[in-house]
């Protein structure tokens, strides 16, 4: 391997991983033949050779690299905490152990669960040592200056050359600033503000209204971009972060700047840094086609098994009170799109339908009807919504889409209302699976936009199937506000 990749950040990490899990898999095999076979712990037939121990590492090798690697052990570790990959180690190790020992040792029926718990401790206490020993290395050869994490530093010319300095005093961070970008001082002032700190003035490179040109020449150098500036544009600071990312250039943000990017980015806590990890990329593109996918399959199993149901639904509601059987209305969705909703209709169908009678439904509401209670308690009022998940308007789990009128009055108030559309809306939600009794008030928008941006900052498969699975229980105990 070509050395200066190795003196690399990004490759030496994953190298250093790598060899760590290659000891740690050779000994640990070791360790678990030694006490299966020779400790005279477990009653065998026959002892492995050297031969049979190679061979068998060898084998063991190419499936631990394979379950670290679809597990996401082989990523930037250096940037989270000890314990967030100890806790990592400990689950993928215990279901590497697990498919080896339905493999392996499902023959000795007696002796399962021994070898399993025996083979699990060993693997975990190897990978978790060798792990930490790497971590160690990789520090010290950054302190070193070994190893370092080429840089672009963009913001004002304060805020720049303030972490400028704290990045040369810290070299256990391992930053090598590559060059400086102006967010928004002029080239002359900021020049001269760096040689004033004693900066070498050859570091700038040219400001925001050129940073495509820069990233271009950069790309294939840098690691990281650092945004550290005081006060700036979210548009803009946005942005630029979004053509980093689609470089493939991590960028990190000061947490001052945090507020620019809540609700519309994922973001990580660096360990030992004081700076945030910024993705603007909220699923990768499988993880939205498999959504994508769940959306279509969910919502016809839902329409087409339930159909005896909502056909009953629907009489009840035709005879209950005059008017149609479903209730429609404007919302706003994905990236501020009006599309059409549709409901089961709970209310009286003259008020449900008045445009000047737009309102939140309060609890007690005298223009829900007695049926329309209980659909309206149990969820079912939602169900035409699955149509609008088919069509593409909505999806099974998102925040919950609101009426042009009432998000133009909430944008006034909450500046950063309108970023809960830069996903699908969906039919249940965070704040959905959360919800308590509530009514109109700034406090209560607050509170819901707060629960829509952490999931629209955590999205992810796993999360959908938590809320859906908490939404089946909601439905059950009558959850809803009648």
């Amino acid at each position: 391997m070509n050395i200066n990749k190795l003196t690399n950040s990004r490759t030496s990490q994953i190298f250093l991983q790598w060899i760590a899990d290659t000891i740690a898999i050779w000994l640990g095999f070791a360790a678990q033949l030694y006490l299966r076979f020779f400790s005279n712990l477990f009653n065998v037939p026959t002892v492995p050779t050297i031969a049979d121990y190679v061979s068998g590492s060898i084998l063991m090798s190419v499936f631990w690299y394979l379950i670290f690697y679809l597990s996401g052990m082989y990523r930037n570790w250096h940037i989270r905490s000890p314990f967030n990959e100890f806790f990592s180690i400990i689950r993928t190790s215990f279901i590497g152990c697990f498919i080896i020992a339905l493999l392996i040792f499902a023959d000795n029926t007696a002796d399962f669960r021994m070898l399993f718990l025996i083979y699990f401790i060993i693997m975990t206490c190897s990978f978790t040592i060798f792990r930490f020993i790497a971590r160690r290395i990789q520090i010290k050869l950054r302190i070193k200056r070994i190893i370092k994490i080429p840089i672009l530093l963009i913001g004002d010319k304060e805020s720049v050359v303030d972490f400028y300095n704290r990045s040369k005093k810290n070299v256990s961070w391992g930053y090598s600033v590559c060059s400086i970008v102006s967010i928004k001082d002029n080239k002359e002032e900021f020049v001269n503000y760096l040689k004033e700190n004693n900066i070498d003035e050859n570091i700038y490179c040219g400001d925001a209204k050129v940073f495509d040109q820069i990233i271009d020449k950069y790309k294939k150098t840098i690691e990281e971009i650092v945004f550290s500036a005081s006060k700036t544009d979210s548009e803009l600071l946005f942005n630029l972060a979004d053509v980093c990312i689609e470089n493939g250039i991590r960028v990190n943000i000061e947490p001052n700047l945090y507020d620019h990017f809540t609700g519309q980015s994922r973001t990580q806590n660096i360990y030992g840094i004081p700076l945030i990890e910024v993705n603007t990329k909220l699923l990768r593109p499988w993880e939205i086609a498999i959504k994508r996918l769940f959306d279509i399959v969910f919502s016809i199993l839902v329409i087409v098994v339930g159909m005896p149901i909502w056909l009953l639904v629907a009489l009840i509601i035709k005879l209950e009170s005059e008017g149609s059987v479903f209730y429609s209305q404007p919302r706003v969705g994905l990236n501020n799109k009006i599309f059409t909703i549709y409901k089961f209709r709970s209310m009286a169908q003259a008020k449900c339908t008045d445009p000047e009678n737009q309102q939140w439904t309060a609890i007690g509401d005298p223009r829900v009807t007695k049926f329309g209670k209980i659909i309206r308690k149990t969820h079912i009022d939602e169900i035409p919504q699955f149509y609008n998940v088919l069509i593409g308007d909505m999806s099974v789990v998102g925040p919950r889409p609101e009426q042009p009128k009432f998000v133009e009055e909430f944008a006034k108030e909450l500046h950063y209302y309108k970023r809960r559309h830069l996903v699908r809306p969906g039919i249940t939600g965070w704040w959905q699976v959360k919800y308590k009794p509530h009514t109109l008030s700034i406090d209560e928008i607050k509170s819901r936009t707060k629960d829509d941006f952490y999931y629209i900052e955590n999205i992810s498969l796993q999360l959908d199937f938590e809320i859906i699975i908490r939404t089946v229980w909601c439905v059950i105990s009558g959850h809803g506000q009648s």
